[in-house]
């Protein structure tokens, strides 16, 4: 038995930034060596506000999901973590609910409301969340209510946007410290 990491990016935003990078680092900071870092071709563009667009991204990412994801033996493992950002957050939420992984933790990077409307209501204490008040790609309120209702905590960052970041280089840093802070605190 072992330790896997999954993570799961965006559309426009691969595993190679700060948030999934960073989060990538730290987990292998607490054994998670095996890491599967997914990446995918979005056919569907400007999707934002656009309810068919967006749902015909979703499925279309997590087809490749799927597919990248096809030759993992869930029951090898006892502690299964998906770090997941935006898009990627509903996709990683989905996949755990259909392939009953029970023992899975999910860190949340500016999830979407769909996030919580597929999330498996059990697993929401195992799962942490972070979301900018000037994200506009959720309505952030919402967000937070929902997670809350998953019994998720959300860590919630003010004036920032959907990558976690404002105007200020300086305050980006102190923001992503305190968000892989709190994320190791997640891990422990």
């Amino acid at each position: 038995m072992g330790k896997l990491l999954v993570v799961f990016p965006g559309v426009g935003y691969h595993c190679d930034k700060p948030l999934l990078y960073y989060g990538r680092k730290a987990a292998a900071e607490f054994g998670y060596e095996e890491c599967r870092s997914l990446s995918y071709t979005c056919p569907v563009d400007k999707i934002r506000g656009n309810r068919e667009k967006m749902e015909k991204a979703f499925e279309a990412l997590y087809a490749q999901t799927m597919e990248q994801l096809q030759d993992v033996n869930w029951d090898e493992y006892d502690d299964i973590l998906f770090i997941s950002k935006s898009i990627g957050t509903i996709i990683a939420t989905a996949y755990a609910k259909e392939k009953k992984i029970k023992n899975v933790r999910q860190v949340l990077y500016t999830p979407l409301e769909d996030t919580f409307k597929v999330m498996d209501p059990e697993f929401g204490s195992t799962a942490v969340a972070f979301i900018g008040t000037a994200d506009p790609w959720s309505h952030v309120p919402e967000v937070i209510e929902m997670a809350g209702e998953h019994g998720v905590a959300i860590h919630v960052y003010e004036d920032v946007n959907h990558s976690l970041e404002g105007s200020d280089t300086i305050a980006n840093l102190e923001i992503m410290r305190d968000v892989m802070a709190k994320t190791k605190e997640f891990f422990a």
